[in-house]
């Protein structure tokens, strides 16, 4: 699988999880983040996150499907 890295700058810092995958284009809609982050398939900073509403700030590491977002401000 081809690992991509974007880095993501954040115009509002902290931002909900869903809210990322969702503007990044990894999920659909809202609705569809929320339950790909609630069935473990969501990595941030190393860790499988399940909260929803997970707010990440600057120096967070998402990674999602081969894809790592690294997030700035």
């Amino acid at each position: 699988m081809t690992k991509t890295i974007t880095a993501v700058v954040l115009q509002n810092s902290p931002t909900e999880l869903y809210k990322i995958l969702k503007f990044e284009g990894l999920a659909s809609s809202g609705a569809e983040a929320k339950i790909i982050i609630a069935a473990g398939k969501v990595i941030v900073n190393g860790d499988i996150e399940t909260r929803k509403r997970k707010k990440i700030i600057a120096g967070d590491t998402i990674e999602f499907e081969g894809n790592t977002l690294k997030i700035t401000i």
